[in-house]
């Protein structure tokens, strides 16, 4: 049975045509736990016809949707552009609905409403007495932040998130460019100029932060630096370049700056001149497809899900995976320098648990980066000559069911509220994914040739922060003690 919570959520959901965002939130807010009507299953599982294709049947859908599978047509997220309408009668990857989901223009969770949390004045840490402290001041900012806009427009599903560039404001920005700024001057300078891309700005706070810095400590190498930003979303990128005209410090920056509004995903520009590549946090949203294995034969198969006429979610797996899904298996396996995780678990117990009255068939999916192999061969094409920053969650608590599974959660009258499938409403969720950084390492290297190093986010902090700027009066360090389960992939 679902909470009261969901169920009057879910009723908030469709009264509005389009959806509005949120993302993590501050730890002080609480979470309530709950399912979703949409993940209820049963183990029957049910061969169709001869094509390999198996369907996960769930407790509270009966009906027979063979028919529709073989009537209702395959789509991407890219052909569901232009779509206003959220897609119904239509059957869809795994990585392609989470795309759908997130990035939609019309409907997507960052697409017209996306709001991010700013705290406003930065926070004086050298003042704050310790951590708890500070959270309490971050939940009074939150609630301040949310009564301001309830002022002009009262939403009880508003989505809000929070970065830690926003939070450590202007420390963290100024911590980046730091490591931009060194290693531009000891193999670019005086040769090339120092280009900056960054991919899925926000408010463009770090954009800002790093400018300033750059601008306040070296004039020379300022200069010489250009700001890219690379937006998919147009409200984003309109607030980016509001926030560039609005800022008092700015003065100057606009002809450093370039804000290009488009995905990353369909770039078609040769950047022959040596950048820098800023991904920060943007991995995790990036469309993942699910895979499980026949524990007998190891066999894949692929995830999707059919829409039905009626706007219910149906998953399916198919042993025909598409040329995508293949490929980033081949490459991972030949590409890994260790024994990377398997939802079959251990290669050395799997014939015993086999051997074992009532085994399962098949495992609990994996969900592979598919997208970010895509990512990555956007670099090695279009920019020969990069050297990713990038850094994100290395885990997450309260994921779905599955190997490097999601967290899926939405906000409802300022609480969040997690669910425990990918296969929701689209727009209304935040959709996000711990990343396995020694895979990760291992299929960006043999993408792009190139030699990188992963760090923890809390070594890479104390390696090129002022660590005292973010310390309260007990010695505390939010900055280094809220990111533990980060890490940084950096190119060498």
């Amino acid at each position: 049975m679902d909470s009261p919570v969901l169920t009057q959520l879910f009723r908030q959901l469709f009264r509005h045509p389009a959806c509005q965002s949120l993302r993590r939130q501050p730890p002080s807010l609480s979470r309530t736990q709950s399912r979703s009507f949409l993940t209820r299953r049963t183990p029957n599982k049910r061969k169709s016809q001869d094509d390999g294709m198996l369907w996960t049947k769930r407790g509270d859908i009966s009906k027979d949707i063979d028919k529709e599978y073989w009537s209702y047509p395959t789509v991407t997220a890219k052909e569901l552009r232009n779509r206003r309408e959220r897609p119904r009668q239509v059957k869809m990857l795994t990585r392609e609905f989470i795309d759908d989901s997130l990035y939609n223009p019309h409907y997507g969770y960052f697409s017209k409403h996306a709001t991010i949390f700013s705290p406003g004045e930065p926070f004086d840490f050298n003042n704050i007495e310790d951590g708890p402290a500070f959270l309490r001041q971050l939940g009074q900012r939150y609630i301040e932040f949310e009564d301001k806009l309830d002022e002009t427009t009262p939403d009880i599903a508003r989505q809000l998130w929070h970065t830690p560039t926003e939070l450590f404001r202007p420390y963290y920005g100024e911590t980046i460019a730091r490591y931009l700024v060194s290693n531009y001057k000891l193999t670019l300078y005086p040769y090339h100029d120092l280009i900056i891309y960054e991919m899925g700005a926000g408010n463009g706070t770090m954009m800002l932060n790093i400018l300033d810095f750059i601008r306040d400590t070296d004039f020379e190498v300022y200069q010489r630096t250009k700001f890219k930003i690379i937006e998919i979303s147009p409200a984003l990128a309109d607030l980016q370049y509001k926030n560039l005209l609005d800022s008092v410090n700015a003065a100057g920056h606009r002809d450093h700056v370039e804000i290009i509004n488009r995905s990353i995903f369909d770039w078609d520009t040769y950047v022959h001149s040596p950048c820098f590549f800023l991904a920060l946090e943007v991995f995790d949203n990036f469309g993942h497809d699910s895979v499980r294995y026949n524990c007998r034969t190891e066999a894949p198969q692929q995830g999707g899900v059919l829409i039905d006429a009626d706007g219910d979610f149906h998953d399916f797996y198919n042993m025909q995976l598409d040329p995508v899904a293949a490929r980033f298996l081949r490459v991972r396996q030949a590409a890994a320098r260790q024994p990377f995780p398997s939802p079959l678990g251990p290669r050395v117990l799997r014939g015993l648990r086999n051997a074992r009255p009532f085994s399962k068939e098949f495992s609990q999916p994996e969900y592979i980066p598919t997208r970010l192999m895509q990512f990555f061969d956007v670099l090695n094409q279009f920019f020969p000559a990069h050297r990713l920053v990038a850094s994100d969650f290395s885990s997450l608590p309260d994921a779905v069911p599955g190997l490097n599974a999601p967290v899926v959660q939405t906000r409802y009258q300022r609480k969040t509220v997690p669910v425990t499938t990918p296969f929701v409403h689209q727009g209304y969720f935040d959709i996000f994914f711990p990343t396995d950084f020694n895979t990760v390492e291992d299929i960006y290297r043999a993408v792009t040739g190139k030699l990188t190093k992963v760090t923890s986010h809390e070594d890479f902090v104390h390696h090129w922060a002022y660590i005292e700027d973010t310390e309260t009066r007990n010695g505390e360090n939010p900055l280094l003690s809220w990111y533990k389960n980060a890490s940084m992939l950096l190119t060498v």
